[in-house]
């Protein structure tokens, strides 16, 4: 289907990837990773044609259509939810337009003209309303959310309309970036149970490693300026990447010992007439040796330990009685809730239910109508919401805003902890008030761990993050000695931290105290997304 030669790539003067090659076929189940900026982005726009590489060719077969899923969808008019999902009102002409024209320059048999027709083709099938009804429901919509107009949505809501519309399509290749970061649970388990029964081939980045776990049968990694392949789902590639560094370490440590011996030899018996001829040919032998690159170190999460912060009451926090609306839309009437001491307590729901309504009261930066929230004894409280950022001295660096939360923090250790969250080298030096939004909240992140308090309220702390960032974080917080409530929807992050879930649904919070698995088993979750799948 796709077939990548010997690409090389190269923006801004930095080398991204060079003898880049990768094949793709039908069936295929394919994760793309590397670190943030490796040029994973750029390798798909090279795949759809959008940049140019420096070398190398990219093929595809003639039939083949692909599909593509943006980080950030295409903006909306008036469009509404399922109009959006069906391609009437937008994707429908824009096909027509190109067909025409294409039709017009009498350009008919080539792949541009064959793929906008299958694509025409699947959005003007008589089943494609049904067909686009059911896909959204599977990502979470209400049948009454069909015609409202998208732009009333949030972004990811309205993400979730164009990946619908995309699964409609069903393009031989869908090419995915980043698909799971505007769904809730409930959706991200539909998708991912969708994708690993795809008709087609699927070509992926995320930083989801559980969800890379369920779907990919491949992982292809760019790693200093390589595209190395590896079988297996995101745990696999793991597991052979340290054994293929181990072997490959052994192997030239093996042949430093060997060139070590030979040189030691020709240096001794150089000089002596009856040896001299040996010391030569153990020279010779030296420059024959095809040498061994001494492998680089696959990179690892950065360990490091939260403080202990000082020791609050029994009782964190209690709600009591709590009436909460926005306008005439109520969240929550009438909600009794207490978070204990030492609980790691995961806030779960579908988009738009009150989670992040539900962590503010906790966090007291909304007012609600009725009730009361009471503080435990000696509580120090935290609140880590992704758009904070006031807490921010503008014109501090990096490295200074971290050093003044945590005084007795030494600076090597504060460079330690900002490269794990990937500030590295001169980044360090940056002013906060440069740095972008997801470089804030990483450095929000990054306060909160050197100056704990002892209830700490979290919203979606994985977001920004990359995969080895996130392993980092959940191995602080594993040993955090305080009080946890958050909000995931990072499967991995969630099994991994949380001892006590609360689920949350049009303003009733069912508490299952237990980890996730246990609130899996008894909440009935798989099944509800079995049963979307099937709809869908």
């Amino acid at each position: 289907m796709l077939t990548i030669s010997e690409l090389k790539m190269s923006l801004g003067g930095r080398t991204l990837f060079e003898n880049a090659s990768l094949q793709i076929n039908h069936g295929d189940r394919v994760a793309l990773v590397g670190p943030n900026g490796a040029g994973k982005s750029t390798l798909f726009s090279i795949i759809l044609g959008k940049l140019e590489p420096d070398e190398g060719t990219v093929d595809r077969d003639i039939w083949t259509t692909v599909g593509f899923l943006p980080q950030e969808g295409e903006a909306v008019g008036g469009e509404t939810v399922l109009e959006v999902a069906t391609g009437r009102a937008t994707e429908l002409p824009r096909l027509e337009k190109t067909l025409h024209d294409l039709e017009l320059a009498g350009l008919v048999s080539g792949s541009e003209y064959l793929e906008a027709h299958a694509k025409h083709d699947a959005l003007n099938d008589p089943q494609a309303e049904a067909k686009a009804k059911k896909l959204l429901v599977g990502l979470g919509y209400k049948e009454k959310d069909f015609d409202r107009p998208a732009r009333e949505m949030s972004g990811g809501w309205i993400m979730r309309a164009h990946l619908a519309r995309l699964l409609l399509l069903e393009p031989d290749l869908l090419l995915l970036d980043e698909p799971t970061n505007h769904l809730d649970l409930l959706a991200l388990l539909w998708l991912q149970s969708y994708l690993a029964n795809y008709s087609g081939a699927v070509l992926l980045i995320s930083h989801d490693h559980q969800f890379m776990d369920e779907v990919v049968t491949q992982v292809h990694e760019i790693y200093e300026k390589r595209l190395l392949g590896y079988t297996g789902n995101y745990s696999d590639f793991l597991r052979q990447r340290e054994e293929n560094y181990d072997i490959q370490l052994a192997s030239y440590k093996n042949q430093q010992k060997e060139i070590q011996a030979l040189q030691e030899f020709a240096d001794r018996f150089r000089a002596i007439p009856s040896k001299a001829s040996q010391a030569m040919s153990k020279l010779k032998q030296i420059e024959r040796l095809e040498l061994i690159e001494k492998p680089l170190a696959p990179r690892k999460p950065f360990r490091f330990q939260i403080p202990p912060p000082p020791r609050g009451g029994q009782r964190a926090i209690t709600l009591e009685g709590v009436h909460m609306a926005y306008g005439a839309n109520p969240v929550y009437a009438g909600l009794d809730l207490e978070i204990e001491r030492g609980e790691r307590t995961v806030l779960i729901g579908p988009n738009g239910a009150g989670k992040s309504t539900l962590l503010k009261i906790l966090a007291g930066v909304v007012e609600f109508q009725q009730g009361e929230r009471k503080l435990g004894h000696n509580a120090k409280l935290g609140y880590f919401s992704q758009h904070r950022a006031d807490t921010l001295g503008l014109e501090n660096t990096v490295l200074d805003e971290v050093l003044a939360s945590a005084p007795a923090l030494r600076e090597d250790e504060a460079r330690g902890i900002l490269g794990s969250f990937m500030f590295r080298k001169d980044e360090i030096y940056k002013l906060t008030g440069v740095l972008s939004g997801g470089e804030k909240s990483r450095l929000n992140l990054v306060k909160f761990l050197v100056d704990p308090p002892n209830l700490l309220l979290m919203d979606e702390p994985t977001t920004h993050l990359d995969i080895m960032t996130v392993e980092s974080l959940t191995l602080a917080l594993e040993r955090y000695e305080g009080t946890l409530v958050f909000i995931s929807h990072d499967v991995r992050f969630i099994r991994h931290l949380a001892t006590k879930v609360l689920h949350i649904n049009n303003g009733r919070v069912l508490s299952f105290p237990g980890t996730y698995d246990y609130y899996m088993e008894k909440s009935g979750t798989i099944e509800d997304a079995r049963s979307a799948l099937t709809a869908g």
